[in-house]
């Protein structure tokens, strides 16, 4: 196993609705993790009112936008060894996603520890998702990937009506909604374009259950669902603004052991080692499903499934990232 001296954790930006308070949890749980084998940790989060910019917690701290410029500045300063994009929410993703397709990262010979960048990609570009999961067989809703508001009317005729839209790339559903006609359509394509050069245009599963699952994966392949959670409100609701249960309370057996199966099959075959989140529309009148989205980082969703169960997901996908097997952890 590679022995890491300096790694660099990007932290979630400024404090805003939508992400870095949430985050706060998981950045501090991974800098723990770290501290514990000895590493030496740096941080950049322009957050204060944080435990994780806390004296003691990180051994440097950079209050510094979470930007690609900012960030390479640091990385060209410090010369770690390692870094981390997963535990500072959507906005350490896009960041650490600019920096890797930049060439930043290899030019200063920083390794992405924990899920591959592709892996990454691969979950945040829509269309991409969607083809990796149809390659095993995995239900996803019925979408095509638009850029422009005339292609989006185009992609209504073929799907038809009621229909979601949803920009890639965003934090916490930004740019998204339901419409029944064209033009609703077109109102929220233009809307959604504001915020992404992405927009997916899909059908409509307004109603159905939204059920969640946190899975873990290590670098040999073991895999173990740590939490599944259920959204008290139907789908349409944005999970940051429902009410969230865990574990699920209304899935029969069938139901919850199909959805883990799953969720199992999709983590191995992205190939994330570490924390990921899978969230699942299941209609509630069969056992028909669909993947809305799969998270490889650490979520909103984490946290609350960490504090639920007492299972410390940001630390164990923090010593994952370093090569440990779920073998070799003793949790506390």
């Amino acid at each position: 196993m590679k022995r890491y001296k300096k790694i660099l954790v990007l932290g979630s930006g400024a404090l805003k609705i939508g992400e870095a308070g949430e985050f706060d949890y998981s950045g501090s749980q991974a800098l723990k993790a770290l501290k514990e084998e000895d590493i030496q940790t740096i941080l950049i989060n322009p957050n204060i009112a944080t435990v994780q910019t806390s004296k003691g917690v990180a051994n440097e701290v950079y209050f510094l936008p979470v930007t690609p410029y900012f960030v390479e500045k640091v990385i060209a300063k410090e010369k770690p060894d390692g870094i981390y994009l997963s535990f500072g929410g959507q906005t350490a993703l896009n960041c650490g996603t600019t920096l890797y397709k930049n060439g930043i990262l290899a030019k200063y010979n920083v390794e992405v520890l924990g899920t591959p960048v592709e892996t990454i990609i691969n979950t945040e570009d829509r269309e991409l998702f969607a083809e990796k999961l149809k390659e095993i067989e995995v239900n996803v809703p019925k979408s095509i990937a638009v850029e422009s508001v005339d292609a989006a009317l185009d992609a209504a005729k073929e799907i038809g009506f009621p229909l979601i839209v949803r920009a890639a790339f965003t934090l916490g559903g930004q740019g998204s909604g339901f419409c029944n006609t064209a033009e609703e359509l077109k109102v929220l394509a233009v809307n959604a374009f504001a915020y992404s050069p992405q927009v997916l245009v899909e059908e409509s599963l307004k109603g159905w259950k939204e059920v969640e699952y946190e899975v873990v994966r290590d670098r040999f392949d073991n895999c173990i669902t740590v939490c599944n959670m259920e959204n008290f409100d139907p789908l349409g609701i944005h999970t940051g603004e429902s009410i969230v249960v865990a574990p699920s309370q209304t899935l029969s057996n069938s139901e919850y052991h199909k959805l883990r199966s799953l969720a199992i099959k999709i983590i191995r075959h992205l190939g994330v080692i570490g924390e990921c989140n899978v969230q699942y529309a299941l209609d509630p009148n069969s056992e028909d499903y669909r993947v809305i989205e799969v998270n490889a980082r650490l979520s909103r969703s984490s946290a609350l499934a960490s504090k639920a169960t007492g299972y410390p997901l940001a630390f164990v996908a923090a010593k994952l990232g370093l090569g440990y097997g779920l073998h070799q952890l003793k949790i506390q």
